[in-house]
Formats: structure tokens, C-alpha cells, sequence
């Protein structure tokens, strides 16, 4: 790897640390409607896969590190991995202890980078040889996925039934682009349909707001007052490991680890699971909270890790909840990369791990050091400068163009339609884990079902 290879995937790293620094403190900038699209533009865009990779870790070490500040200081989670760490960090902030929160949490993010890295490519090299066997009942395994995370949900019986409707309609929507001649037959229409699921919550919000009787009985609200504590101020550069008590770097530790290896169970789930667990014993309500917002943020960090590598690495599939959410580019961005020919095809051990390493190193040096440093500055910018809207309008159009590259115009109409159904049904209580699993195994749910 020559030193100018080197040098733009440090500066593409640096791009990411910066950018999603920024958009990580907004709430409700969740990763996969905000990593997904960017990285799938870049991909598309003809950039070296190896540089899109260290943008992509450095990214979500970035977006992971900064959702802190949003969940310390406000209360209002930044994504959806970062909900079950709320109520602990309320529990700080009524103690007076905001920045303790923010520095616990970044701290936690940190050891689970550390931990999750080096399982993370071991596992995936262990995987390897059996790479084969399971590539070759990868549609199957890919319906049962579907099968698991729905009995693993928490709304068990409407997912089970959304998974043939669901997947009739996405299946539909092609057979009619090929019937019509709007894309040649057999061609797999499947970026736009991945977005359109991604912000299907948004679709279906923007079509209430045209049904008058909807618009007028939504809540009217003035404008949101938040206020900001004053923090002390850090002079030197902060150590994760003076941060945290032994205990909670162990215990972060161990849930990195746990995190490393089950990184094909929903991460919410496991995060939600594992930080109760470990903090239940702890009596004292502070020292409790602060083990779990630590312990929930390491593992949250290490699911992210594992879950985008060790498919990447060893699989070329995306076999984990990660895999099919936010890293989904990195494995199938058609005409760029397909399930046949992506990252995992194209690139060496050696370009994987400086990649991760640069990514994680970039992100987590610039990124902890502002989010401990100036998590308050910050905070302030985001909630006054730059509307939560604003980014899910940029987001929207840009699903809008995509759709319309994949099929024509009649392809937006069609990733409006997807849009509204998996908005619905994810409001029903259907995850995007299984949402995205029932993308990936229509075909074969339709064929197998035509006895074809």
C-alpha cells in the first residue's frame, strides 16, 4: 500500500470525523438514514473501495462518540442504538453530573473500539473456510433471518405476518419494471428500494400532512427550550481508561466482547439486555447509571464493528442487523458492487485491517477529544443552527434521485409506495431488521413459493 493511498484514506477519515461529528449531535440522525446514503454516493461516485471503508469506520466511531452529547444533554437520543441509554444519562443529569455522562458514554465507545477491532478480524478470519457452505444457502439463511429477528422483536406476530406481504410487494414492483420494459428483466432494482425502506417513517409522515383532517389535530408546539449546563473544563487530553472506574472498563470490556461475537443478533436488543444486566446488581443509583450508560455505549460500539466486518471479511454477504442497515453499500450497490463482486472480493486482509485501523484511529482522536472537550459548544450549535428537518429533506431528495437512476421516473412513484407500506409497518412495531431481511430474500420467498 503506496504512501498516497495512505494519505487519501487518512484525509477521507478525517472528512467523515468532521462531518458526522456534526450531524451525529442532531437528534434523531440515526445511522442508517444518514451513513447509508452517504456511502452509497461515494460507491456509486467510483471512489477506491478501500478509501470508502476507512470513511465508513470513521464514521460510525464518530457517530457513536458524539451521541453522547444529544443523550447527556438533552435527553433525546441521537439514533436508535443510543434510546436504551437515555434514562441513565436523566438519571446523571439530575445529579448535576451532565458531563460525567457525556465522558462515561465517549469512554465506553472508546474501549469498545479497542476490544472489537482485533475479535472482531480474528472471528472473521476464523469464519473463512466456511465461508463457502454458508454463501451457498445464502437466500435461505437470509428468510430465516427474517424468521429470527421477527421471534426475537418485541411485536413477535405482525412481523411474522408482514413477511409475505412484504415480500410480494417489493417482488411485485420488479416484475412490473420488467414487464413494462422500464429496466431490462432479471435486473435487480435494489438501491432505491433499500432507502425507500431506510426513511419510510419520514414518506408516510409527509403523505399525513396532505390529509387536512390529519394536519389540522397534530399537536401545535413553540419553540423547543433546551438548557445547557455548564461543564467543567477539560485541559489536557482525556484518558478513557482515568475516566472510568476499573469496574466499568471491565464490565465494558466483557460486553464488547459478548457484542463481538453475537453480532448477527439485533443490537438494540442485546445493548438494552446486557447494560441492565450487568448495572442490576449496583445499588447506588449514579454509580449504577454510570456503569450502564458506559457499558451500553462499549457494546453498542463493538456490535458495529463486528457486525460490518466479520460479514465483510469473511462472508461478502450481509448476514447481521449492521450489515443490512448502515454498511448495506459496502456490499451491494448495483452496478458498483453486488453480492458477487464487493469489497469482500476486492480487497486484501491487509487493505481491511489498515483501513479499520485508520478509520477508527482518525475518528476516535479527533471525535473523543471535541465530544469531552466541547460537547456543550457543540450541542448549542446543532440545536440552534441546523434543523432535524433540514438534514431529513436533504436525505429525501436524495432518496428521490437515486430512484429515479435506478428506473425511470415510474420508480419513484414505486419507492414512494415501499416507502409508505414500511413506514407503516415499522410504526406497527416491525423493526428495520427485518424489513431489510425481507428485501434481501424476496426473490426466493417468491420463487419458492411458485414452486419455480
Amino acid at each position: 500500500m503506496d504512501i498516497v493511498l495512505i494519505l487519501q484514506m487518512i484525509l477521507a477519515a478525517v472528512i467523515a470525523a468532521v462531518m458526522y461529528t456534526i450531524i451525529g449531535a442532531a437528534p434523531g440522525a440515526d445511522e442508517t438514514a444518514t451513513i447509508a446514503p452517504v456511502t452509497l454516493v461515494l460507491v456509486l461516485s467510483g471512489v477506491k473501495p478501500v478509501i470508502i471503508l476507512a470513511f465508513f469506520i470513521s464514521a460510525i466511531v464518530a457517530s457513536k462518540l458524539i451521541d453522547a452529547v444529544p443523550v447527556s444533554i438533552a435527553g433525546i437520543p441521537a439514533g436508535v442504538m443510543s434510546t436504551p441509554m437515555v434514562e441513565h444519562a436523566m438519571v446523571l443529569k439530575k445529579n448535576g453530573l451532565t458531563d460525567t455522562s457525556i465522558r462515561k458514554i465517549a469512554s465506553g465507545a472508546i474501549i469498545g473500539t479497542i476490544v472489537s477491532i482485533p475479535v472482531s478480524l480474528f472471528l472473521a478470519r476464523a469464519l473463512v473456510p466456511f465461508s463457502a457452505v454458508i454463501k451457498q444457502y445464502g437466500d435461505p439463511v437470509f428468510f430465516i433471518g427474517a424468521i429470527l429477528l421477527a421471534l426475537m422483536s418485541k411485536n413477535k406476530w405482525i412481523s411474522l405476518a408482514a413477511i409475505l406481504p412484504f415480500a410480494l410487494l417489493i417482488q411485485g414492483l420488479r416484475y412490473m419494471y420488467w414487464g413494462i420494459g422500464v429496466v431490462p428483466k432479471g435486473t435487480n432494482v435494489f438501491t432505491s428500494f433499500f432507502l425507500a425502506i431506510t426513511i419510510g417513517p419520514v414518506i408516510l409522515t409527509l403523505f399525513e400532512l396532505l390529509n387536512k383532517d390529519k394536519r389540522d389535530n397534530m399537536k401545535r408546539f413553540d419553540k423547543k427550550e433546551i438548557n445547557l449546563k455548564k461543564t467543567e473544563e477539560i485541559k489536557k487530553f482525556p484518558n478513557p481508561f482515568k475516566i472510568l472506574t476499573k469496574k466499568e472498563v471491565g464490565y465494558s470490556a466483557l460486553a464488547s466482547l459478548i457484542g463481538s461475537v453475537t453480532f448477527i443478533l439485533s443490537p438494540v436488543g442485546l445493548t438494552t439486555f446486557l447494560g441492565e444486566l450487568f448495572s442490576s446488581r449496583t445499588k447506588d443509583p449514579v454509580e449504577k447509571a454510570s456503569l450502564a450508560v458506559s457499558t451500553m455505549e462499549a457494546l453498542a460500539q463493538a456490535t458495529y464493528f463486528s457486525g460490518t466486518l466479520i460479514p465483510l471479511v469473511a462472508l461478502g454477504i450481509p448476514l447481521s442487523p449492521m450489515s443490512i442497515g448502515p454498511a448495506n453499500p459496502l456490499f451491494n450497490a448495483p452496478p458498483v458492487f453486488t453480492l458477487q463482486h464487493n469489497m469482500h472480493h476486492i480487497l486484501t486482509n491487509s487493505d481491511f485491517v489498515w483501513a479499520t485501523i485508520i478509520g477508527a484511529a482518525v475518528a476516535a482522536t479527533f471525535t473523543y477529544f471535541i465530544t469531552v472537550k466541547y460537547s456543550r459548544q457543540i450541542c448549542a450549535f446543532v440545536f440552534k443552527r441546523i434543523p432535524h428537518e433540514a438534514l431529513l429533506g436533504l436525505f429525501f431528495s436524495l432518496v428521490l434521485l437515486l430512484a429515479f437512476m435506478d428506473a425511470g421516473w415510474i420508480n419513484i412513484a414505486g419507492v414512494l409506495l415501499l416507502g409508505i407500506v414500511a413506514g407503516t409497518l415499522y410504526r406497527l412495531g416491525v423493526n428495520y431488521g427485518v424489513l431489510f431481511m425481507i428485501l434481501y430474500s424476496a426473490p426466493w420467498i417468491i420463487k419458492t413459493i411458485a414452486g419455480q
